[in-house]
């Protein structure tokens, strides 16, 4: 079966037109593609609880996401939060306790007792609100 001139023509120019489309999707795609060495580009929110564990940190991290839970938790009222560092050789937990020691907010902190923690964590008292 042949087609009109006038139809082939139409249907190559839709073709053509879809064509462009396509490979326009596919360079958007290309754009928002997720970069495998930041999978989630965009903040993470999770719920604020009075323990945080900092084992899923990355450790270039560390710093400014514990000065961001202790904002929030301050900010969320907490008398008292527990942050988990781990035992290792204490580079995490000297680099909390640097961080508690510069937060005006931070009124002490100790080792956690062994149930919660022993030094693999850190007890902190935050200032009442007014």
């Amino acid at each position: 079966m042949r087609f009109p001139v006038r139809l082939t023509a139409l249907f190559l120019k839709a073709t053509a037109i879809q064509s462009e489309s396509s490979q326009r999707e596919l360079e958007s795609d290309e754009d928002t593609q997720v970069d495998p060495f930041d999978p989630f580009p965009e903040p993470v929110h999770i719920e604020l609880t009075d323990v945080f564990d900092l084992h899923t940190i990355q450790p270039r991290d560390v710093k400014l996401v514990v000065e961001e839970y202790l904002n929030e938790a301050d900010r969320a009222g907490f008398p008292t939060v527990r942050i988990v560092h781990g035992k290792g050789i204490g580079v995490q937990r000297e680099m909390v306790r640097s961080i508690l020691a510069r937060t005006p907010f931070v009124l002490g902190w100790t080792d956690a007792p062994p149930e919660a923690g022993g030094l693999g964590a850190t007890i902190v008292h935050l200032k009442e609100k007014d």
